[in-house]
């Protein structure tokens, strides 16, 4: 990487610390340090909101997921508007009325305080885990591809998110993520257009298009009714739905970003410019990947982008293996490069017989398989060479085009990108997990008259302390999942839980406390043992291989069970309350 490179990077990040430490060193009170004293904007709530979900694994791992499986992840965020309308209609309101720190404490005054505990852990457990993924999955991929040391890029980003989130609480965190967003924006924007300037002069923007369809990378709805399908328009507009009602409605991180707002009016705008922002966004983000599968059909390429596994393999007794993969593959792409040409030059050629073009373009398809059989081949053979080996390929596409095709000054830029994407979500999340530490048990619990000064002074201690915590699980991790569903599956396996526990509290007016609390529990542990032994206990008791469940369906899963369980137990609670 160039001088100009790292000046523009550190120099971007550098700018996004000082300016959320600067502008926010004035706090005085949890009022201003929880909420942002109130002041927010929808501009900034919008912003803010879409910048904690939006993480640096979006940014990484999404334009490869896109390259191996096309466009049909964006079916993900169908349920997302959806979603949107019903918390700025139902849960907002309820939340400024009661003039609430965290989403948890409403539960209190509904069901007792067992039930606000409950879902204020599970929230903790769920999102620090989570917060450590999204330290290590960006930290992961930047150290392997670019050759830094893994533990100190862990800690670069976790120390910089540390130093102004302590110190500016929710409005740094709004303020910072608003300049990191156009930042994102701005690189993805310069990325795409560089895609399509470096494609050859013979293919065209039209033609790039074609091509991408013909090799099904712009199938974007697939209505199956295959529950083991991880993404359909079902699953998006069910599950989807669901798993962002539990986001947006009961995950702090969330909540806390648009209590900031200074009405409810504010707020509620915040969330209506994600709800029609965000499909597009995460689209434009996933076509970017398709461009990018374009670009190296015309680009000779390795067989893994993860060039330093592919490394370790020679170092290994199976180093001629890869190397026969390497030329097998090599001589599949010159013959998918020629038919593809003339696929270009033909496609709109009227003298060009139908028949012909059909077989140039099935022999285009089976190359491609071909493609996609030696890629699998050589993971295996990583995977075999490599025990340790704890990344997936595709999380490794976009990087690399980044790092050996954009111009100077660029690469800097995307990598400032990368990193800010990572701290923005972080930031956010530590912000919110202190808070509900701090409102929801520190000061709940705590017996002994204390100021403001003292839970100031905690909320920031407890920030840090999130912040350590956070960059220890990062410094320990090892994923198993494609970056991009890891946070997704972590939360479906919690969030369906606690949204069945607001439902019930929002709807359900005669269901009590102690039925919902131990509804809860159950269905949680249900969960968890059905995610890691379900597939195993199912396929024993059938007799035959039992297909596992997508993982969104386990929203609407968790929170059936609950309303379900809560409903039967209803009748057995003689505790008073409501």
């Amino acid at each position: 990487m160039s001088i100009i490179d790292w000046m523009v990077m550190l120099g971007t990040l550098g700018f996004i610390v000082a300016y959320g430490t600067w502008k926010t060193r004035k706090n005085a009170n949890l009022q201003d340090y929880l909420r942002g004293g109130n002041e927010m904007k929808w501009t900034t709530i919008g912003l803010s909101v879409m910048a904690t979900q939006a993480s640096a694994i979006t940014f990484i791992s999404t334009p490869g997921q896109a390259y191996e499986s096309g466009m049909g992840f964006v079916q993900n965020y169908f349920g997302l508007p959806i979603a949107l309308i019903i918390v700025s209609a139902v849960f907002i309101p309820i939340y400024y009325k009661l003039k609430v720190f965290t989403a948890y404490e409403y539960l209190e005054s509904r069901f007792g305080v067992s039930s606000r505990m409950l879902a204020a852990f599970l929230f903790l457990v769920q999102r620090g885990l989570a917060a450590g993924i999204t330290i290590y999955a960006p930290a992961i991929i930047l150290s392997t591809a670019m050759g830094w040391n893994l533990s100190l890029t862990i800690l670069l980003i976790g120390i910089l998110v540390i130093i102004y989130t302590v110190s500016g609480g929710t409005k740094a965190v709004s303020l910072t993520q608003k300049w990191q967003m156009g930042i994102i924006m701005s690189g993805m924007f310069a990325a795409f257009f560089i895609i399509i300037n470096k494609l050859p002069d013979f293919v065209s923007f039209g033609d790039a298009i074609n091509v991408a369809g013909i090799m099904g990378k712009l199938d974007v709805i697939d209505f199956s009714l295959d529950v083991d399908k991880r993404y359909t328009f079902w699953t998006g507009i069910t599950g989807g739905t669901f798993l962002a009602l539990s986001y947006f409605g009961t995950d702090q991180s969330q909540v806390q970003r648009y209590l900031s707002g200074s009405s409810v009016y504010e707020s509620r705008m915040g969330l209506m410019f994600n709800a029609i922002m965000k499909v597009p966004m995460q689209f434009f983000i996933l076509f970017v990947g398709v461009m990018v599968f374009v670009f190296f059909q015309y680009q000779e390429h390795p067989v893994l982008f993860n060039e330093n596994a592919t490394a370790k393999v020679y170092q290994t007794e199976y180093a001629d293996d890869m190397k026969a993969i390497e030329a097998d593959y090599a001589e599949v792409y010159s013959r998918k490069k020629e038919a593809l040409k003339i696929v270009v030059d033909n496609y709109d050629n009227s003298n060009y017989s139908d028949e012909t073009l059909d077989y140039t373009i099935q022999t285009v398809k089976g190359n491609e398989a071909e493609a996609l059989a030696l890629r699998d081949k050589a993971k295996d053979l990583v995977n075999k060479a490599v025990p340790d080996n704890n990344s997936k390929d595709s999380d490794y596409v976009f990087l690399s085009f980044i790092m050996n095709y954009l111009p100077m000054g660029l690469v800097g830029l995307l990598l400032a990108v990368i990193f800010s994407a990572a701290m923005s979500s972080t930031s956010g999340e530590l912000n919110a997990l202190a808070t509900t530490t701090t409102i929801d048990f520190y000061k709940r619990l705590n017996k002994n008259e204390h100021d403001e000064k003292h839970y100031l002074k905690a909320s920031k201690l407890l920030t840090a302390a999130w912040g350590v915590v956070a960059i220890l699980f990062a410094l320990f991790a090892h994923l198993v999942e494609n970056l991009i569903e890891a946070v997704n599956i972590l939360g479906s396996i919690f969030y369906g839980t606690i949204l069945g526990i607001f439902l019930i509290a929002f709807f359900l007016k005669k269901i009590k406390g102690k039925a919902t609390f131990i509804a809860a529990v159950v269905t949680q542990v249900l969960i968890i043992v059905y995610f890691f032994f379900g597939q195993k206990i199912g396929s024993a008791i059938m007799g035959y291989e039992v297909q596992e469940v997508a993982y969104l369906w386990y929203n609407i899963i968790g929170c059936g069970l609950v309303v379900l369980f809560a409903s039967i137990l209803n009748p057995f609670d003689k505790s008073e309350g409501q």
